[in-house]
């Protein structure tokens, strides 16, 4: 197989969007280089459901070919706070460990559906929003997690072995916080689109307390910028 183009000529891309800053980022740059976004978004029954009308909403903002949101109910398995009756930690982000917050594999899974995609779209580029300087806890989120899902996707596809292979982008690996609210407005993206928190709260708004709405307002904070989510939800 060799990349295919869209109708408008451009390659092709897979990009994983949850609807979050970070990810929701990497689509942007996907399509700041040209590509086509095949945006594809996983409803795995997460606490925060939220984020998948962001991921919609971005999506479109974008101009996606097309947005897949695909049903794979993780709380049948359980094991982490977003999927099940665990509470969101709201006493500031853990300095070691990994958190509850954790989706067991979640990303080795995420990543496996995009590349499946991939094969079938004819796309040699798949994007992900990881990044290991704020999710260091994460395993999935590591450097050394992205390359060997490389290697993976070579050994395991007909692609990887008869054809061009596949590149695993991961854009915002070692950006902090700051410089990806700084690329995001350099982009344009719309970031009051974009979803960050956890555990939202009954009437819709950000909790402010998970980890990932403190990491979001630091980010905001310092790069200097007002962070619409939160200012709509004050």
């Amino acid at each position: 197989m060799t990349s295919t183009t869209s109708d408008t000529g451009q390659k092709q891309a897979i990009v994983l969007l949850s609807g979050g800053l970070d990810s929701s980022l990497s689509a942007a740059l996907a399509k700041e280089q040209g590509f086509a976004i095949n945006a594809l978004t996983i409803d795995y029954n997460q606490r925060h459901r939220r984020e998948l009308d962001a991921a919609r909403a971005v999506a479109q903002s974008l101009g996606a070919e097309r947005h897949i949101i695909l049903p794979l109910d993780l709380s049948q398995f359980g094991g982490s706070a977003l999927t099940a009756d665990i509470d969101v930690p709201k006493g500031g982000v853990a300095e070691e460990g990994i958190p509850i917050t954790y989706v067991p594999a979640r990303n080795l899974v995420f990543l496996s559906l995009t590349l499946a995609w991939a094969e079938v779209v004819g796309a040699n580029d798949i994007f992900i929003g990881v990044n290991a300087l704020d999710y260091s806890g994460y395993p999935d989120c590591r450097p050394e997690f992205i390359a060997s899902f490389e290697e993976t996707a070579r050994l395991a596809t007909r692609e990887g072995q008869e054809g061009e292979g596949f590149r695993i982008q991961a854009p915002l690996q070692y950006w902090d916080k700051a410089r990806i609210v700084s690329e995001a407005l350099r982009v344009g993206l719309d970031l009051s689109l974009t979803w960050s928190c956890y555990d939202p709260q009954p009437d819709g708004t950000p909790c402010g307390l998970c980890d990932s709405c403190r990491l979001r307002a630091k980010g905001f904070a310092e790069a200097g910028a007002l962070d619409p989510v939160a200012s709509s939800a004050a």
